[in-house]
């Protein structure tokens, strides 16, 4: 195998089978848990931005491409994905005010080339670690916990009515997804069984499976197969999304962007300090393959992501750093050694299906999917839900702190990003928790 890789300044492409082993394994996993992840916006962008199904999946095509594009043309050791907890957050504005989809791609392009911004900013200045470090503990706890509500509001109330057309198919997929991945018996008894940890590694795939069957049985799933290719109809998405096509946002647009472009930075940096920290734990146990990280660099990667992003397919935010799940995965296989992962990149270029879209021109893979569409955005954002539930109360000591942190969170997710961000400061500095931070800087 040529290791070799085309390397020029910010660009280290690596290419399958030229620079990369293939790991079936991975690939073979990707190809069923990342396919199903990729497409979850698509009922989303049919229902309520106004696409058809081949334009929404056209879409979901071109972020994958921007997702792979970490990995396999900047190089980055780190398995790319959505910012998760910003979703709920943008979810809440565009339905606030936004009516016709032009106004709603409109305000997707806003965030993007705000985030864009932000992070190129935050890459050139090297003032990312002190931007975190100043917000204070609870603010960030605040933020998350706001992510974790507004999640739950999207699915039980403001998607109340798809909860109740299949809730023998949702609620059997998040108690499937709650016992594999929060149940503490269930952690402990895949530390013992083979069996269940391969139940685990295999993440999301095992909730579609008992949520398929018995949903099916249910009457609440219905699959119709069709057989032939997708022509993903690009120009039409084009004209219907593009700023280019359909306008520039006005300068309010990016204005009432700004809140959740800096909510989402705060879980950006954190998801890159997470991304490092697991791979330093690893790196012992594969001398042969030393990763190097590189924060600014990587900072640099997402701001041109989600500026491509802007411009072609805005949809923030599906241009992120980490997914938590697969980076874990492929890391638990990288350090069994080189005969099973022959380096990271492989193995998260494999679980990524090398960034080839084969599977989006499918129809018959397209459509059978198709029914668990709603289920994968719903699953996703309980997952969030409760991750970003538990981090939040983590994050937090005493009474005092869990209080301000839960009354900035409702802030975040009934009122304006704006409104929310002004009033829960202006709330914290005069609870007088601040006092000895800001005389101790």
């Amino acid at each position: 195998m040529q290791h070799s890789n085309k390397k020029s300044g910010l660009f280290n492409v690596h290419l399958p089978i030229i620079h990369l082993r293939i790991e079936w394994s991975l690939f073979i996993q990707g190809l069923i848990v990342s396919l199903s992840t990729a497409l979850a916006l698509v009922p989303l962008l049919t229902i309520s931005f106004g696409l058809s199904f081949e334009e929404a999946i056209s879409m979901a095509m071109i972020h994958m491409l921007l997702v792979t594009s970490h990995i396999m043309v900047f190089g980055e050791p780190l398995a790319a994905g959505w910012i998760t907890p910003a979703l709920p957050f943008v979810l809440v504005l565009i339905a606030s005010g936004y009516d016709s989809p032009t106004e709603k791609f409109q305000m997707m392009t806003a965030l993007s080339l705000d985030f864009a911004a932000l992070t190129f900013f935050m890459s050139i200045t090297k003032l990312g670690k002190k931007f975190c470090d100043f917000i204070p503990n609870a603010f960030k706890a605040a933020i998350i916990l706001g992510a974790a509500l507004s999640a739950y509001k999207r699915i039980f109330y403001d998607d109340a009515a798809t909860y109740a057309s299949m809730p023998i198919t949702f609620s059997l997929a998040m108690l499937a997804c709650f016992i594999i991945f929060y149940l503490p018996a269930f952690q402990t008894l895949k530390q013992k069984s083979k069996v269940c940890a391969k139940i685990a590694s295999l993440g999301l795939l095992p909730a579609f499976i008992v949520a398929g069957v018995f949903g099916w049985l249910a009457n609440e799933l219905s699959f119709s197969i069709e057989m032939g290719f997708l022509i993903p109809p690009v120009g039409d998405l084009w004209s219907k999304v593009s700023p280019f096509a359909i306008g520039f946002p006005p300068l309010e647009y990016f204005i009432t962007g700004l809140p959740i472009a800096f909510m989402a930075y705060l879980v950006l940096f954190g998801d890159m300090l997470t991304g490092s920290e697991l791979i330093r734990e690893k790196q012992s146990y594969r001398p042969d393959d030393p990763i190097e990280m590189d924060i600014n660099k990587t900072h640099l990667v997402v701001s041109i992501r989600n500026f491509l992003m802007a411009i072609l397919a805005p949809f923030f935010p599906t241009q992120g750093v980490l997914w938590a799940g697969a980076q874990v995965l492929v890391l638990d296989r990288w350090v069994e050694g080189k005969d099973k992962v022959e380096s990271l990149l492989s193995g998260i270029s494999a679980f990524y299906y090398y960034g080839i879209p084969v599977m989006f021109f499918i129809l018959p893979v397209l459509t059978f999917l198709r029914p668990f569409m709603p289920l994968a955005l719903m699953l996703t954002l309980f997952l969030t839900a409760v991750a970003c539930s538990k981090l939040a109360f983590n994050m937090t000591k005493g009474h005092k702190e869990k209080a301000i942190m839960l009354i900035i969170a409702l802030l975040l997710v009934f009122f304006d990003p704006w409104v929310g961000l002004v009033v829960g400061c202006s709330f914290y500095l005069l609870s007088g928790t601040t006092k000895k931070l800001w005389i101790k800087r």
